[in-house]
C-alpha cells in the first residue's frame, strides 16, 4: 500500500513539475509575442520612429557600399540599435503620461520632455560614430 502511495505521488509530482515547465515556456513564447507587437507598434504608428528606420536602412546600405571592417559594423549595429530602443522607451513613456494624465501638467510635460531628448543625445552620439567611421571612407 505505501509502495503505491508513494508511486502516486512522485507520478503526481512529475506531472506538477511538466505543467510548470510547459506554461513557463508558453509564458516566455506568449512574452515574445508581446514584445514583437511592440515593435510592429513603434514602426507602425510613431513617425520618429519609421525616420530612424529610414536612417538606418540608408547608414546600412553605406555600409555595405564602403565594405566596412567588423568593428565598424559593430559600432554601426550597437548605434542603431540603442536609437531604436530609446525611441521605443520614449514612445512608452509618452503613451503613459497621455494615459495617466490626459490634461497639460508641467511635470507630465517634463518627463515627455526629457525621454525625447534622451532619444536626441544619443541620435547625436551615433551621428558622432557615423562620423567617425564613414569620413575615412570619404578620405
Amino acid at each position: 500500500m505505501i509502495f503505491t502511495i508513494r508511486t502516486v505521488l512522485r507520478a503526481e509530482a512529475r506531472n506538477r513539475i511538466n505543467f510548470m515547465k510547459e506554461s513557463y515556456w508558453k509564458k516566455r513564447v506568449k512574452a515574445f509575442g508581446y514584445a514583437f507587437q511592440g515593435i510592429n507598434t513603434l514602426f507602425r504608428k510613431e513617425a520618429h520612429a519609421k525616420i530612424h528606420l529610414l536612417a538606418a536602412i540608408l547608414v546600412v546600405a553605406a555600409g555595405f557600399i564602403f565594405n566596412l571592417e567588423r568593428w565598424e559594423w559593430c559600432a554601426i549595429l550597437i548605434c542603431i540599435g540603442v536609437v531604436f530602443m530609446a525611441e521605443a522607451i520614449n514612445t512608452a513613456v509618452e503613451r503613459v503620461c497621455d494615459r495617466v494624465s490626459p490634461e497639460k501638467h508641467p511635470l507630465i510635460k517634463d518627463a515627455k520632455d526629457i525621454a525625447a531628448g534622451a532619444v536626441l543625445l544619443f541620435v547625436f552620439a551615433a551621428i558622432a560614430v557615423g562620423l567617425i567611421v564613414f569620413i575615412p571612407h570619404f578620405l
